[in-house]
């Protein structure tokens, strides 16, 4: 393949970097033809693609003519139209960068929304009017607005990849929509307490939930603990994984952490040790559990409890509200959570009304 990335920097110190294609095409009369041109999208294999569609139009005899390669490749629009690059953005991006969730979440916003609406505007067309015209379309429908607020961010982290790609000059403002905060779901105690008592008729799923109760473990952290990660003697646990869609990779912070265990989870875990395996939770022959096999047991123990049905991430939330309504500092609950910011944490804050209490009782302190 005779591709090369060519490397350079401007008046400004700043880099830019192009990916160009050197075709050497000899006619069947002889004639030499050399063509130099930079990747319509901007990487190797964007620039493999189309020096293998300039050879097959040379082979043709369509190169330089009015065809569907000269209106797509080499039309008077240099850059591409917003569903070419979102295949490029897909494979050499969102698929490297991100984890499984995030690809499948990404993926869907471009096929049903920004596709559809964007898909036949090239890049450098997609401006602020556009965009004001998408937010309020997708309005119109009924989309919540942290919903277009999510469309927006793929959209903006897509023409930023153009931009640093030099695909196009510049990324259009965004505006965002102001979005309420979103209403955390968590188990009081007694409801936490009935759900626990209904589950012991299945022991293994009783003890998962035990678990994600007491340490806030997200599902796939669940689904990926091993029993070497597990120290019942020092009562503590170290988060190392997470799986999704049966891939496993890192927690979603990207760290491991330490969380110790209640006396309650130890003597749950002691009884609950197998040797069907390394994984703590599993099927009957040892191998991972899925996100499907996960829901009904719960749901069960929500019925037999009395308990309208919610899904694994309640529990996580439960275990964070519990601890922030029995006075633990939210940057305790930031390191047990395993949050990257103190922002998401911050989303408890509303359950101690002690601590604005005791704020304000501060003022009537005598003075030293």
């Amino acid at each position: 393949m005779s591709v090369r990335k060519r490397t350079w920097r401007d008046r400004k110190g700043r880099q830019h970097e192009k990916w160009m294609v050197h075709v050497k095409y000899t006619h069947p009369n002889g004639r030499q033809q050399v063509i130099r041109k930079v990747s319509p999208v901007n990487s190797r294999r964007g620039a493999e693609r189309y020096e293998r569609e300039i050879r097959e139009a040379l082979l043709s005899g369509t190169y330089g003519k009015e065809s569907t390669i000269a209106a797509e490749l080499e039309g008077e629009r240099d850059a591409p139209t917003l569903e070419v690059f979102a295949r490029e953005f897909m494979e050499s991006y969102a698929r490297v960068n991100n984890k499984p969730s995030s690809v499948r979440s990404k993926e869907k916003i471009l096929r049903v929304h920004l596709v559809p609406f964007f898909g036949a505007m090239p890049l450098d067309e997609i401006g602020s009017r556009q965009i004001e015209r998408y937010k309020a379309g997708k309005l119109e429908s009924g989309l919540h607005r942290k919903t277009i607020n999510n469309h927006l961010t793929v959209l903006r982290r897509m023409l930023t990849l153009a931009d640093e790609w030099g695909v196009i000059q510049g990324v259009p403002r965004i505006r965002w929509l102001k979005a309420g905060k979103p209403e955390i779901r968590f188990l009081g105690f007694e409801e936490a307490d009935r759900l626990l008592g209904s589950s012991k008729v299945e022991p293994m799923w009783h003890t998962m939930i035990l678990v994600a109760l007491r340490t806030g473990l997200r599902l796939g952290e669940l689904m990926a603990l091993q029993w070497k990660d597990v120290d019942l003697q020092r009562a503590q646990l170290r988060v190392r994984r997470s799986v999704t869609d049966g891939i496993i990779g890192t927690p979603k912070s990207g760290k491991a952490r330490d969380l110790p265990l209640t006396p309650s989870v130890v003597r749950a875990l002691r009884k609950h040790r197998h040797r069907q395996g390394p994984w703590v939770f599993c099927q009957e022959d040892g191998t991972l559990l899925t996100d499907g096999q996960c829901k009904c047991p719960l749901y069960r123990a929500y019925d037999r409890a009395g308990i309208k049905r919610q899904g694994w991430h309640v529990l996580r939330h439960s275990f964070a509200s519990h601890l922030v309504m029995r006075g633990v500092a939210l940057k305790v609950v930031q390191e047990l959570l395993g949050h990257s910011t103190i922002e998401m944490t911050m989303r408890y804050a509303h359950l101690s009304p002690s601590t604005l209490q005791q704020a304000v009782q501060e003022l009537e302190l005598p003075r030293c």
